[in-house]
């Protein structure tokens, strides 16, 4: 029994080691995702604001919120951007709309380029991008449904605005996100000690962004092995019947986290890991995706609430009601984002440039070209 007791305490001390290590490695996760939207922004952010300019075309206006979100890595920003430009005047809402969607697009990016961080072993890699890419499929699918329809008859403006008018004196408040202020100490410092180092922004944020995907490579494999052993210890039973056990409970989890670290980038790139370990199911997952997306609209309406502005808080409903619409519509039909994934998973597990390719050609080289196209 002595024996017993003693091994006992013995092993307390391993146990507080490991969840200290793995709170460590889910910090350099958080710290590499934050560091490298920071990346991008150095040299993305005044081209992103660029790009926002008004635009009387519909497709334009979606291609420049999609390419103004992969620059800035942060739907947040770009409709928060939106927002303020609404509140001025600069945008109308009609305008506006189509950037929202695409903004919706662009924020997906992040957790494709997590997934790449399993590209050397393959059942994982297409477990790992399947379940990146089904948030892809899912708002280009959203797009593709509700962009004509909101162009000739404008359902999403007009329940909005009727929302609005129902919420109308509403006084907005400032929220920050926990996650960030733990995360954005180092990120500053970092980036301040690179600027002490390199005067030139672009060749910072090149070094930033390698030194951001080598942490997150590292990261990744070391909470996959975690995750992995601690599979034994029935983690799998936990997050099957806690955290995605059920549509509604997933979507509303999705949701709510998003809405408190106020990032859908974070919220979906930590289940990446999870997937590509195979501890969760990609069918289980999309919920969670899908309420992520709902929940990172929160942060542009607390925005607008604070303008003070009825079109800004139009915008901002705008938004969320896309995704609302979007979940009404694509969960029974999650079939088809679904299958979609899946098969671009099997892609690239077999080819891996196609990945590479995907990111290059959605978030970049399409809406590039066209926006060259419009002369934006």
């Amino acid at each position: 029994m002595g024996d017993n007791i003693s091994e006992n305490e013995s092993t307390w001390p391993i146990k507080l080691l490991k969840v200290l290590y793995f709170l460590l490695i889910l910090y350099l996760f958080f710290f590499c995702i934050e560091l490298m939207g920071s990346s991008f922004k150095l040299f993305g952010k005044s081209a992103a604001e660029g790009l926002m300019r008004v635009t009387d075309n519909p497709i334009a206006g979606l291609l420049i919120g999609l390419l103004a979100t992969s620059l800035m890595q942060s739907s947040s920003s770009t409709t928060s951007i939106i927002v303020t430009m609404v509140a001025t005047g600069t945008l109308t809402i009609d305008n506006a709309i189509p950037m929202v969607m695409g903004a919706n697009i662009g924020t997906t990016i992040t957790a494709t380029i997590v997934s790449l961080g399993h590209i050397s072993r393959p059942s994982e890699f297409e477990r790992a991008y399947s379940g990146a890419t089904v948030h892809d499929f899912f708002n280009l699918c959203s797009v593709a449904l509700f962009l004509p329809i909101e162009i000739l008859f404008h359902p999403i403006g007009r329940a909005a605005g009727l929302l609005e008018h129902a919420l109308g004196g509403m006084q907005g408040a400032e929220f920050d996100s926990p996650l960030k202020m733990i995360v954005k100490p180092l990120v500053h410092l970092v980036i301040e000690m690179g600027k002490g180092l390199i005067s030139n922004n672009v060749a910072l944020a090149v070094i930033l962004l390698v030194l951001a995907l080598a942490i997150l490579v590292f990261s990744l494999s070391r909470m996959v092995k975690i995750m992995r052993g601690a599979m034994a210890d029935r983690l799998e039973v936990v997050v099957d019947r806690f955290l995605f056990s059920g549509t509604i409970r997933a979507i509303v989890i999705g949701a709510v986290v998003t809405a408190i670290v106020q990032s859908s980038s974070v919220t979906t790139s930590i289940v990446i890991p999870l997937l590509g370990a195979g501890i969760v199911r990609l069918e289980a997952v999309f919920p969670y995706m899908v309420g992520a997306n709902i929940g990172t609209t929160i942060t542009a309406i607390m925005a607008s609430l604070v303008t003070g502005s009825h079109e800004a808080v139009v915008i901002a409903l705008c938004h969320f009601l896309f995704n609302v619409f979007g979940t009404i519509v694509w969960i029974p039909l999650k079939v088809v984002p679904i299958t979609l994934a899946k098969k671009l998973g099997k892609a690239t597990a077999k080819r891996k440039w196609v990945a590479l390719l995907f990111i290059l050609i959605v978030f970049f080289a399409i809406p590039g070209i066209i926006l060259l196209l419009f002369e934006i």
